[in-house]
């Protein structure tokens, strides 16, 4: 980096605005293809503020090279900095490729899900989810499910930090990609092996299946107790209802039984259920799909089960 200011800060003012340009396009044209590649989207505004950001940081790193000679130590820590930043975005890179090569693909989850139903008698994989349970589920499980590459850097990270502590789980940050992927792959597994193969399946999933598809794959597979595979048994199931006749609290008590069927059984535990369901609501309502007068009413109704 400072190579590259310093060439910067020789050339003619002209000069310096068109490579600190280059350069901001550069890593513009770079984040529009990883967007691309991980199924972000082309964000304008985003790919934008990337390109003002780089060469806004350029000319300020160019002015102060011009200003005053920068002192040895800091050129030498910049330097290093630079390198150990560039080997661990290799390092991270090849890492990634390796486990994406070394997983299988997704190609056959349609197939798994299907050989699942037929193992649980699930009757009906084709359906599209309701609004009201897809939004009840994303808003609990996922809320950046519509636009994230499968996983969630924010989840990640918060899996890192929960295995440096040497504690189980993953912090909560499985995508419903994740979710999925365990339930079809690794058998339900939570080994850290098994979470990183979620995670590159997760990454493979995303690319390769409509966000639409992945929610109906998971809630035609997801298990909800007392021996209801699937959202069709659940509803009719709990409710004598169909999925698309499900209301919000209704909605919101099968998305809370996902995570945890047994606990949260609206049979036997009743009062856990409730808890559990005002969870989702509330989640519903801190993305803006409920209004609080909403989730109250919701929360106060009778599990009806």
């Amino acid at each position: 980096m400072m190579a590259v200011v310093s060439h910067v800060s020789r050339t003619r003012p002209l000069g310096r605005f068109a490579a600190a340009g280059a350069l901001g396009a550069g890593a513009a044209v770079l984040f529009g293809l990883a967007r691309s590649l991980f199924r972000y989207g082309c964000d304008a505004a985003a790919t934008v503020a990337v390109f003002a950001a780089v060469t806004g940081s350029v000319l300020a790193l160019d002015g102060l090279v011009r200003r005053r000679p920068v002192p040895r130590w800091l050129r030498r820590l910049i330097t290093r900095a630079c390198v150990l930043g560039l080997g661990a975005v290799v390092l991270l890179a090849a890492a990634g490729g390796v486990l994406l090569a070394a997983t299988p693909g997704v190609g056959d989850a349609e197939v798994r899900v299907r050989a699942q139903a037929v193992a649980h008698a699930v009757s009906d994989t084709d359906a599209a989810t309701p609004p009201k349970v897809a939004a009840a589920l994303v808003a609990t499980e996922d809320a950046r499910f519509w636009h994230n590459p499968g996983i969630d850097p924010v989840g990640v990270l918060r899996a890192v930090v929960f295995w440096a502590r040497g504690q189980g789980g993953d912090g909560g940050g499985a995508t419903i990609e994740q979710q999925l992927a365990k339930m079809l792959y690794t058998d339900g597994q939570r080994t850290r092996r098994d979470q990183l193969e979620q995670v590159a399946l997760a990454v493979k999933l995303a690319h390769a299946c409509p966000k639409a598809e992945i929610l109906r794959m998971y809630l035609s597979t997801a298990y909800f107790g007392h021996g209801y595979y699937g959202l069709d048994a659940a509803a009719r199931g709990y409710f004598d209802k169909s999925p698309a006749q499900l209301d919000w609290p209704q909605a919101a008590l099968l998305v809370g039984l996902v995570q945890a069927p047994s606990a949260y059984d609206p049979l036997h535990h009743p009062d856990l259920a409730e808890q559990r369901r005002a969870e989702v609501l509330h989640r519903l309502e801190a993305v803006g799909d409920l209004t609080p007068r909403q989730v109250k009413t919701f929360a106060a109704a009778p599990l009806d089960v």
